[in-house]
């Protein structure tokens, strides 16, 4: 069994506009695929990557425009940490001062951080550190050089450490790699950027669902195989997670982890050229097959947005 790495990290959001404002556009993050929840197909299913939609780089949205805010708190990723090139920041702090989003420095494993928060109170982290080379740039009006280059990290918010660390490294390979002011920190594989989780026991209320809360976080594995033997390994764990779901884009498997934060075990294929050409991702709106039938009511339900590409969907 070979866990790899974050695969995904999927959040809520509220305004759909103003989701694609942000990633797409502060950020600079490629808009890869818009599509829709399977699970709730009235609403979209957003997600951003690097230039090439890699595995290890991909934040996913539902916006729920009309829900109450949600509420960071334990039992849940509490932040997401994205990875520049050592000596970015600086363009960052200035790009965001601009746009009036506040940030914080910090420094974490010897890793300079800055802090900022998305419009609906995401906690996003930018750390300089070292690329992993699967990662390539977007073409944005963001320098290549400054890119968001793929995950670097993620933080779990839990109420206690123990069960959640044992899971992840008897069961997953995962082992403790630092320590520091009440952070552990685990890798996976080589420990490159988008291989590491952090656990941390933060005094707070448990988190709550809606826009600027997490819903889950998924672990990357190569194929259908290695994904039924780490789900052997949670069911081992005393876990309960789903039978493999085909979300067309990859299989998933679900669970609850020993912290109760939302686990999916996500393959690497078939990806997200299965519908669109590699140079025209996230041009229209897909739908899996099995909902295309029902396309105009869907597309009815769906409020408008404008693509960085100058298209208007649905």
């Amino acid at each position: 069994m070979s866990i790899l790495g974050i695969h995904h990290i999927t959040a809520m959001s509220g305004d759909p506009q103003c989701n694609v404002d942000f990633y797409a556009g502060l950020l600079g993050l490629r808009l890869v695929k818009v599509t829709v929840n399977q699970d709730d197909p009235g609403t979209y299913h957003l997600y951003y990557g690097d230039g090439a939609g890699t595995p290890g780089s991909i934040l996913t949205f539902f916006p729920w425009p009309q829900a109450f805010h949600g509420r960071n708190g334990i039992f849940a990723v509490g932040a997401m940490a994205f990875t520049v090139r050592p000596g970015s920041l600086a363009y960052w702090e200035e790009r965001l001062i601009k746009a009036e989003v506040p940030t914080m420095r910090s420094v974490r494993f010897g890793e300079s951080v800055l802090h900022l928060t998305d419009p609906d109170g995401l906690n996003i982290e930018l750390i300089e550190s070292a690329p992993d080379p699967r990662f390539v740039p977007h073409v944005s009006d963001v320098p290549a050089e400054y890119a968001l280059l793929g995950f670097h990290s993620a933080t779990e918010w839990l109420k206690n450490l123990p069960q959640p660390e044992a899971f992840l490294t008897e069961r997953w390979g995962c082992r403790r790699v630092g320590e520091e002011d009440g952070r552990v920190r685990l890798a996976v594989q080589e420990g490159r950027p988008h291989q590491l989780i952090d656990l941390t026991t933060p005094n707070l209320e448990a988190t709550k669902t809606g826009p600027g809360a997490v819903h889950h976080i998924a672990f990357r594995v190569a194929d259908a195989e290695q994904e039924l033997l780490a789900r052997n390994e949670a069911l081992a764990f005393g876990l309960q997670p789903t039978e493999p779901i085909d979300r067309f884009y990859f299989k998933s498997v679900y669970f609850r982890s020993p912290g109760s934060v939302l686990y999916e075990i996500a393959t690497d294929g078939p990806g997200w050229t299965v519908d669109e050409a590699p140079d025209a991702l996230a041009h229209k709106l897909v739908l899996p097959p099995w909902l295309e039938e029902r396309r105009p009511q869907i597309e009815l339900r769906l409020p408008k947005i404008r693509t960085p590409h100058g298209v208007t969907l649905p």
